[in-house]
């Protein structure tokens, strides 16, 4: 599936203007970009990626917040689902006590407790904890908040060059713990260092089991050759001594 964005913004209820934003913030990235008009294209896995986006909108979380999550590398999509539906839960819950409470309230009774929302926001902060409060994913914030559109594509060409020759390198049947694929992890550790964060070994075998684990990056990596996911995880498990 292959759509462009105004196909995109009527099928996911997403302006088309905030879909730029989204691309431009990193939030979610086109599946792909016309080199010749500029047209932007998504996919499948652009759909699963709005949905995790629109799950945490639905929960008031702030759009740098749901980037440091989606981006983190302990990230479990599965476990967050099912995090997001107990903050569900809990949201409708409350709306209930609200409009039982309205009731009560015009017979004159004291309604203040149904406003408690202590619960939700204590397991919403919870899951901020969780998934986005590493010290690395705060130093990504921090120096990621002025990138311009342009220093995005420029940095996601980089990875995917770095993507590109782990593929050429695996088509050439090296081992992962061959010199040639070790050197492409130093080349990817340093591409992360030197624009995100510090990408120490411990952060780098997660980024690692991710590209297999999360379906979204192991058709992205994939798409240059098939197995190149697991040629990295298994390169990656090499070089962190994993």
């Amino acid at each position: 599936m292959k759509m462009k964005i105004k196909e995109f913004a009527d099928l996911t209820g997403v302006s088309v203007r905030t879909l730029h934003y989204y691309d431009e913030i990193g939030l979610l990235k086109p599946a792909s970009v016309d080199k010749t008009t500029g047209y932007r294209f998504y996919d499948e896995d652009s759909i699963l990626r709005m949905q995790e986006i629109l799950f945490y909108r639905e929960l008031d979380f702030s759009l740098k917040s749901i980037g440091t999550i989606l981006s983190s590398p302990n990230y479990d999509k599965s476990k967050a689902l099912k995090e997001q539906k107990q903050l569900l839960t809990l949201k409708k819950e409350r709306l209930e006590r609200l409009i039982s409470a309205i009731d009560s309230a015009v017979k004159g009774e004291n309604v203040m407790k149904a406003f408690d929302n202590s619960e939700f926001e204590k397991h919403k902060a919870e899951v901020k904890e969780k998934w986005g409060s590493t010290d690395a994913y705060k130093e990504h914030a921090e120096r990621t908040k002025g990138y311009s559109e342009q220093k995005w594509n420029d940095l996601a060409e980089g990875m995917n060059h770095i993507m590109e020759e782990f593929a050429l390198c695996m088509r050439k049947d090296n081992s992962p713990d061959s010199t040639e694929a070790q050197n492409l992890v130093k080349m990817l550790q340093s591409h992360i260092t030197e624009n995100y964060y510090c990408c120490t070994k411990e952060i780098l075998a997660g980024l690692g089991q991710m590209y297999v684990a999360d379906e979204r990056f192991k058709n992205n990596i994939d798409k240059h050759a098939d197995g190149t996911a697991a040629f990295i995880c298994e390169a990656i498990a090499v070089y962190c001594g994993k």
